[in-house]
């Protein structure tokens, strides 16, 4: 029996394991950034690139709609369901149980009935029910998953994906939606599937989350593994070409680098091809959750990020500093700073800036520079480039023979002189 037991469990494991060796964590590696080694010279740090892990960044984000007075319930108004026109609820903005504002896009679901933001209704018809939904966090992100949109109204016929770099003052589209590809944008339907290594970059429509509404076509996606596979492989195993490709291709680790991005709704789902003007009260965008998942932007120069008066920095390593780690620190500007590197595969390299060189950062009184990361000061001196004397911070100040006399001891000094009936003052 026990043995019958023990070959379950392991076959459990096995399968498990399995699994868990199919569908790595993306970008799982460069967790740390220095470690100490022995070297002949004694003991010191091995730098290596480092970045913080992935995490749910729906957690930091903060939004904006355009127009600003699309949501519903002010004031309150009744909205249908798209399969029954007569089946209908009521949006108030005074009242919580009734209520649908932007926030309950990204709050905690799991729970009945879900929580979602809507739109007000397609009671202007025809003019064009529109909206701009704006996702920033004034933070460089590297996404590292899928963006997925879950609908709880029906899909929109008409949707454009877009981002920004630059924190919104410029933008370009991700991805065109559409359930008409041709007719909405003059562009020949696509699927992610369609692409490869070489076109990975390319732009698409796609109509395949444009279909009308239904109990299992909630959700959108805008497909970052499937990108990530053409490199990496279908299930993601082969994360060193990735990486390499990503060391070596500006484009392509630019592709997945956002600060903001926007979800421009066009056009309700109608489910129909022609709109019921007698049911407007059927056409509305309604969302109950957005998924963005990714990591801090740190130029592999930290591996935590936190959150500062409501805004993400990168916690800087490497002699690095800014809410990017994008620049040097003070005195520590030996070379240009750069980003650091995948490469080599496991480990990377850090790309440190130095303390001291031999050109350009001298370490000054005698010291001697050590491996690019520190001064050796002789005795008597200190600071980064052994600039400062040792003694400037002794209250006595700095002895005969290290430097100036301090004022203490100088009026001392003098007292003895007074009773000799020298003319004359001193002034200090």
């Amino acid at each position: 029996m026990y043995l019958s037991r023990f070959l379950s469990l392991h076959a459990l494991w096995v399968t498990v394991s399995s699994v868990i060796q199919h569908y790595p964590s993306v970008w799982g590696h460069y967790d740390v950034c220095k470690t100490q080694i022995y070297t002949d010279e004694g003991k010191t740090w091995d730098y290596t690139a480092c970045q913080p892990e992935a995490i749910d960044m729906m957690k930091y984000v903060k939004v904006n709609l355009d127009p600003p007075n699309i949501t519903c319930g002010n004031p309150p108004e009744t909205f249908c369901g798209m399969g029954n026109p007569y089946m209908c609820s009521e949006c108030d903005a005074t009242i919580d149980e009734l209520a649908h504002p932007p926030e309950l896009m990204f709050d905690a679901e799991g729970r009945h009935p879900y929580t979602f933001w809507q739109s007000t209704t397609w009671k202007g018809y025809p003019k064009p029910l529109q909206v701009n939904i704006t996702l920033y966090w004034n933070k460089t992100i590297e996404l590292t998953d899928n963006i997925v949109i879950t609908f709880e109204s029906g899909r929109p016929d008409l949707m454009i994906l877009e981002k920004s770099l630059d924190y919104g003052r410029t933008w370009q589209p991700y991805q065109y939606y559409a359930s008409d590809c041709l007719n909405a944008f003059n562009m020949e339907p696509k699927t992610v599937r369609d692409l490869s290594q070489q076109t990975v970059l390319e732009i698409i429509c796609t109509e395949e989350y444009s279909a009308g509404y239904t109990a299992n076509s909630k959700i959108v996606h805008f497909e970052i593994k499937d990108r990530f596979a053409f490199f990496a492989g279908p299930r993601l195993r082969n994360m060193a070409s990735l990486y390499g490709q990503l060391d070596t291709t500006k484009n392509l680790r630019d592709f997945f680098t956002i600060t903001d991005l926007r979800i421009r709704l066009l056009k309700p789902a109608t489910g129909d091809i022609y709109v019921d003007r007698q049911h407007l009260t059927r056409y509305f965008y309604a969302i109950s959750n957005i998924q963005v998942v990714g990591r801090c932007k740190c130029n592999l120069h930290a591996t935590g990020c936190r959150e500062e008066n409501k805004k993400l920095l990168c916690e800087c390593e490497h002699n690095t500093t800014g809410p990017d780690c994008g620049k040097c620190k003070k005195n520590y500007q030996g070379r240009p700073w750069s980003p650091g590197s995948y490469l080599p595969i496991p480990k990377g390299t850090a790309n440190i800036s130095n303390v001291c060189d031999n050109e350009l950062q001298i370490c000054q009184n005698g010291g001697t520079c050590h491996n690019n990361a520190r001064c050796i000061c002789p005795p008597a001196y200190t600071g980064v480039l052994c600039e400062k004397r040792k003694c400037e911070k002794d209250p006595e100040g700095c002895i005969t023979g290290q430097g100036a006399i301090s004022l203490p001891q100088l009026i001392l000094l003098l007292l003895p002189i007074a009773p000799l009936g020298l003319s004359g003052g001193f002034v200090f």
